[in-house]
């Protein structure tokens, strides 16, 4: 689904939450389209369900302010805002059917029978539960109280649904299955979904776009392939995926290219970085864009000593030891490791090749140090 208008439809300005003297979200700016389906995503501690909270109406800001449908709501009370939240925890009451657990808030709001039953009939259609109206939650799966969790919430039609890690009591199978659902969800719907998760491929898998937050930060906000393929700092870098984070100190420029020589043939080259910055700068490569094979030119080129090699299912992870310092990961399909003349094993040694448009620059190795890196080297 393309994205609407992009009008902010949810915006924080400025935003930035104390706890006494900790700086949990740290003057952050954010605008969420209409109909968008917007993730934040960072490790635990991050700021990213404070963010959400604030977004909700369960904390205030310290400082900025958060506008909902161009409506300044930064101090109005939770229950007086026009969004529903979903919590991990799903909050049903274990003595009431399905029917009267997604109905409780239009009862409570004194919605007519006839529309009540109507919109009911609407939100259990939207998640799948026809059939279970009779049903409590004590009868139903992890998944299928989920479900009625979410359609608790859309039965209100809300400007935007809150979803506070609701998948994380689900098994592994279940919670890929919840994935595809709720996005058919949001795009069936076109309800404004905000949803905290910790899951880089949830993150990814769902979302119209991502903020990656650490530290209070958000430090990149972009769609998942943009946030894949280029990293704007080491932090996501390292957060999205596996990545190859490496120092790279440049020799020369040419033909758009900076390259840093490794001796004996060796060397790393990526795209010159915009306005001619100079010194030493890092770059990100992923796992599955090296070869041990010639992948043409310009290209790196690094020896290698193959120290771990792990199978992970469709792909198998091979851990290289560099003559030059530092270590390297390269992940190939196993489709792919089945028609290869032979076996890479621990102790081969072996040259490594990527193409000059699979590095991406970073930036200057000055201004992103001190981020949480993946694995790099440092030459």
């Amino acid at each position: 689904m393309g994205l609407p208008d992009t009008d902010g439809h949810i915006v924080l300005e400025g935003v930035t939450k104390l706890f006494g003297d900790f700086r949990a979200v740290d003057d952050i700016d954010l605008t969420i389209a209409k109909g968008e389906f917007f993730s934040l995503l960072g490790p635990s501690g991050c700021g990213k369900t404070t963010t959400l909270r604030m977004i909700a109406g369960f904390e205030e800001p310290t400082v900025g302010r958060i506008l909902l449908e161009g409506e300044d709501v930064t101090y109005v009370p939770a229950a007086k805002r026009h969004v529903n939240m979903v919590f991990q925890a799903y909050a049903l009451f274990p003595h009431m059917t399905v029917w009267d657990n997604i109905a409780f808030g239009l009862k409570i709001k004194k919605v007519p029978r006839d529309e009540t039953e109507q919109r009911v009939a609407e939100a259990m259609g939207t998640v799948r539960l026809e059939g279970m109206e009779k049903r409590r939650p004590g009868q139903l799966s992890g998944g299928q109280q989920q479900r009625v969790a979410l359609a608790r919430a859309l039965v209100n039609k809300p400007a935007a649904l809150l979803l506070d890690e609701p998948l994380g009591a689900l098994d592994l199978k279940l919670r890929k299955e919840m994935q595809l659902e709720l996005k058919r969800i949001q795009t069936d719907t076109e309800t404004t979904f905000v949803y905290v998760t910790h899951d880089q491929e949830e993150a990814l898998t769902m979302s119209d776009r991502i903020a990656v937050m650490d530290r209070g930060l958000v430090e990149q906000v972009a769609a998942p392939r943009e946030l894949y393929e280029r990293p704007a700092t080491s932090f996501v870098a390292g957060f999205i995926g596996v990545s190859n984070v490496i120092r790279l100190r440049p020799d020369r420029r040419q033909d758009g290219l900076v390259v840093m020589d490794a001796g004996e043939g060796q060397r790393i080259v990526a795209p010159a970085p915009a306005g001619g910055a100079s010194g030493d700068l890092l770059v990100t490569v992923r796992p599955e864009k090296i070869k041990f094979e010639e992948v043409g030119e310009p290209a790196s080129r690094l020896s290698a000593t193959v120290t771990d090699v792990v199978y992970v299912g469709s792909m198998t992870a091979y851990i290289v030891e560099l003559p030059i310092g530092g270590q390297l990961t390269i992940h190939r399909l196993n489709d792919e490791i089945r028609h290869a003349s032979r076996p890479v094993r621990v102790g081969d040694r072996v040259t490594l090749h990527w193409a000059a448009e699979a590095s991406f620059v970073i930036g200057p190795a000055d201004e992103t140090t001190g981020r949480t890196l993946g694995e790099g080297i440092e030459a």
